[in-house]
């Protein structure tokens, strides 16, 4: 087996060779002649993506393996799902959309919590050639009818509720609600009716989940090109319109599949945990899909790190299940650290049959590294990417060599992925000379090809800034031995416990609050979420309210506006916010001011008696 460096450059100096023969790893219906046409890959391949993560396991005789393990600590239950039993769960749900009305290229709106049936719901999506479009539970009316609006999907697939430790939460009303503000309408709803909390179905649109599953009858494999949508997901971005990453069918099924040896270390049967969520596109890629690909057991976990019941509770599922491969991220095994800072829970449970944790979603800070290594005793491996490139861009590849550890650093590159660090004018930096982490184009297979329904947008955000490179957003730079370094965005995008989230939307609703004259919100650094926002505010004139007030209106207003996942939960308000001459708001500095970093007074500021202003004003939180 070649070791990393000899992989890493055919990958890069041989790419339509080195993705070539990752493709043999798929079942094609028609197996693509071109690998890469200067444009897209495997442009005259067909395929299913359904078809290559169950059926073809199943064809293969390994229907009996078990293919999917729910675990529910907030309902008290579990239930493993063998291939052949979750082929015939995604084939009726699948006819039941085909009875629907849908049909190849249509859309279908998954609004889920983390139950079997949100699973089956994407597969059989991916059954029909239709593409699916996950939102999250945890977003608000709003944010919902937002991307109804955008997908204009032809169903909507519910859940009567989901389940946080402390209460039950109805997913109905914020559907109907969504659904009200929207100006799509849906054709039919389909809602899994759960036992914590029954909802009311509107006649003539919403379908019971159960009964309609049961009367259709299975639906096959629709084959589609390669290059055909598989899913759209929504990340954030600024204001607006959202901003939709497609996955296509071809390049996403190679990607993920060669990634799940090759960098996870994961082989057929073994089971693998990524304990995320399916609303995510760490869900879609690995609770979902790679696992499913590579013939492995995929664990979905509908509980916490913490509080269901303990902080051992990750170690259960690790121990009961035989997980060989975990990945979470930092914000996860930070909680357990605060809960358990000397593994005594950890103890309670036999966790000698995991190989490797892997961690990423946010910068992995030596400390939470160094205590989840010392304590395991394994391989803690970082690893970077994001919603745009849906696999992993640097990590140290489990299954192709195993690199020495620099804390900090998720190691090197992963082929396929040539990263630069580029200067603001587009020359590569130096080791250790930070800059704007960027990929040369073309990005390899599995990354995204456009934004959903705006080419123009794809192209300003990601292509322009530095032609022939893809921008990642992120800034960063790489040490004398390669290692790469993402020191955090460069643009207004925060990193929440692995969720990123836009400080503009938040800005845009603390705005609409009638005292608010105007405001700012930054990231700042959190021990626990990594980051968390912290708004800035300035009040009307004559605005004679209490500040203490104003603060908690605007922490509920974002909660409702955009949802608990913001964790917005500090506002400040201030008399004015520190500008430059040409009216910008220096967010930068003020967010070293509330990290209590050291910071530079720019040159092109307004009045300097801003800013300790500012520093006066954060004291107080």
């Amino acid at each position: 087996m070649s070791g990393y460096d000899e992989t890493y450059r055919h990958s890069i100096e041989r790419p339509e060779e080195f993705w070539g023969a990752a493709a043999l790893g798929i079942t094609w219906d028609q197996p693509p002649a071109t690998v890469y046409d200067g444009a897209r890959w495997f442009p005259d391949g067909r395929l299913n993506t359904c078809y290559n993560a169950i059926d073809r396991h199943v064809a293969a005789g390994r229907g009996g393996q078990p293919a999917l393990i729910h675990d529910s600590p907030v309902t008290g239950t579990s239930r493993t799902y063998t291939y052949a039993e979750l082929l015939d769960e995604v084939a009726r749900t699948a006819g039941m959309l085909r009875d629907l009305g849908v049909t190849a290229g249509d859309t279908v709106v998954i609004y889920m919590p983390m139950v079997p049936e949100a699973v089956v719901a994407m597969l059989a999506c991916a059954r029909l050639g239709a593409v699916h479009l996950v939102v999250f539970g945890g977003f608000a009316a709003r944010e919902l009818a937002v991307r109804i609006d955008h997908a204009r999907p032809k169903v909507v697939l519910s859940a009567s509720c989901g389940i946080e430790p402390s209460r039950v939460v109805a997913y109905k009303p914020l559907l109907d609600a969504a659904l009200e503000q929207a100006a799509h309408r849906p054709e039919r709803c389909v809602i899994l009716q759960r036992p914590q909390c029954a909802a009311e179905l509107r006649e003539g649109r919403d379908l019971d989940w159960a009964p309609a599953v049961a009367d259709a009858e299975p639906a096959g494999c629709v084959s589609v090109a390669a290059t055909d949508p598989l899913y759209v997901l929504y990340t954030s971005g600024t204001t607006g319109v959202p901003k939709g990453v497609v996955r296509d069918n071809g390049g996403h099924a190679v990607a993920l599949h060669w990634s799940m040896a090759n960098v996870y270390g994961a082989a057929p049967g073994e089971v693998y945990w990524a304990a995320s969520d399916v609303g995510w596109v760490v869900g879609h890629s690995y609770i979902v899909y790679a696992p499913l690909l590579a013939g492995c057991t995929t664990v979905l976990y509908e509980g916490k790190p913490v509080g269901t019941p303990d902080p051992g509770a990750f170690w259960r599922v690790v121990s009961t299940y035989g997980v060989r491969t975990l990945f979470t991220a930092p914000t996860a095994i930070r909680a357990i650290k605060k809960e358990d800072p000397y593994g005594e829970y950890m103890k309670k449970w036999d966790l000698s049959g995991l190989r490797y944790l892997f961690l990423a979603g946010e910068r992995l800070d030596p400390d939470t590294y160094h205590w989840a290594s010392d304590l395991l005793g394994i391989p803690v491996l970082d690893h970077w990417w994001q919603t745009e490139t849906g696999w992993p861009i640097a990590a140290n590849c489990a299954g192709i060599e195993r690199l020495p550890v620099k804390p900090g650093s998720p190691t090197k590159a992963v082929p396929g992925w040539d990263v630069h660090v580029l200067d603001p004018d587009g020359r590569d930096c130096p080791p250790g000379v930070e800059g704007a982490v960027t990929i040369k184009l073309p990005l390899p297979p599995g990354a995204l090809p456009t934004l959903y329904r705006d080419e123009a947008r794809y192209a300003r955000s990601y292509l322009r800034r530095y032609p022939g490179h893809y921008l990642t957003g992120d800034g960063g730079h790489l040490d004398e031995d390669g290692y790469l370094y993402v020191m955090g965005r460069i643009d207004d995008v925060i990193n929440v416990a692995g969720h990123r989230l836009s400080t503009g939307a938040m800005e845009e609703v603390v705005a609409a609050h009638p005292d608010v004259a105007e405001c700012a919100v930054v990231g700042v650094a959190d021990p626990l979420k990594g980051q968390v926002p912290m708004g800035f505010v300035v009040l009307k004139a004559g605005a004679a309210r209490d500040p203490a007030q104003v603060e908690q209106e605007l922490v509920a207003l974002v909660r409702e506006r955009i949802g608990p996942v913001a964790a917005f939960r500090r506002a400040v308000v201030v008399a004015r916010l520190p500008k430059t001459r040409s009216g910008k708001i220096l967010r930068a500095t003020m967010r070293n001011i509330a990290d209590g970093e050291p910071y530079e007074t720019p040159s092109t500021i307004e009045d300097p008696a801003t800013l300790p202003e500012i520093a006066e004003a954060v004291k107080g939180v």
